[in-house]
């Protein structure tokens, strides 16, 4: 008496029969591709750099005015997903280096260390759904080619004897396993171009944030770094006043006074 399972199980064990342990091996490879994408998209949700509003808004005032309190910023995330994220980690670092003024050379070097850090949990995975997507054809021409081989074996041994529906039903039952891999290698090239462009676009928003906080100029005082400088106040110039010109002008004697005075005496 059949069970409602065994509905489900028999086409899975007559797959496995036609396709032979060749196709038990494509079937594990498919598990591990499926728990490899799985584990890149529960990684990308809880660890993939991004940017949000309050970190878009601490690099557009540092690139203002660098100073203090836009590293306070960063570094007071909402709440535990932001916590998680690489990119607050690597622009606080960054900043902090500018602030202390560390060597440009050596500052350049621990950021691109703790970039590559932040995109290593994202490499395993790419790497096991690539090679998924690589072998699992080879493994079905494999079974193709081992099963060509058993049905002319079998025809060897019949002295030409086999017919031809048993010899096409030879080559059937060996094509299984190419099939079965071109199944399995199609889905799974495309996810891992897929994760291949997301994982560069990361690669391109780190670099874009270090550079634009590494690219303002820091004040050449120290306590500009604490607060933006507030606004100076304009300042008046008050041209000199003309009434002492005229004062000198009134005091001197006019030409024909003094030509009447010289006369007089």
């Amino acid at each position: 008496m059949s069970t409602p399972a065994d509905a489900y199980t028999a086409p899975l064990q007559q797959l496995i029969t036609m396709g032979g342990p060749v196709l038990v091996v494509l079937l594990a490879l498919a598990v591990i591709g499926l728990v490899a994408f799985f584990y890149l998209l529960l990684a990308a949700v809880i660890y993939a750099p991004r940017q949000s509003r309050s970190l878009k808004r601490a690099l557009a005032d540092w690139q203002d005015r660098p100073h203090a309190d836009c590293v306070t910023r960063v570094q007071q995330p909402v709440n535990w997903l932001a916590r998680q994220n690489p990119l607050r980690t690597l622009i606080a670092n960054a900043m902090n280096g500018r602030l202390t003024r560390q060597a440009p050379d050596t500052l350049r070097e621990t950021l691109a260390r703790d970039a590559r850090a932040a995109l290593e949990p994202f490499e395993a995975p790419l790497k096991v759904l690539e090679v998924v997507a690589a072998l699992a054809p080879l493994l079905g021409l494999l079974g193709t080619v081992l099963g060509m081989m058993g049905s002319f074996s079998a025809m060897a041994t019949s002295s030409g004897q086999a017919s031809a529906s048993q010899l096409s039903g030879g080559i059937y039952e060996a094509l299984t396993t190419t099939a079965a891999g071109l199944v399995l290698a199609i889905p799974f090239a495309a996810l891992a171009a897929w994760a291949d462009f997301r994982l560069r676009r990361l690669n391109s928003l780190v670099n874009a944030a270090l550079v634009s906080v590494l690219g303002p100029e820091l004040p050449q005082r120290s306590d500009e770094l604490i607060a933006p400088e507030s606004e100076p106040e304009p300042e008046f110039i008050t041209q000199p006043s003309a009434r002492p010109a005229v004062a000198r002008a009134e005091a001197r004697p006019a030409p024909s006074e003094a030509a009447f005075a010289h006369a007089a005496g």
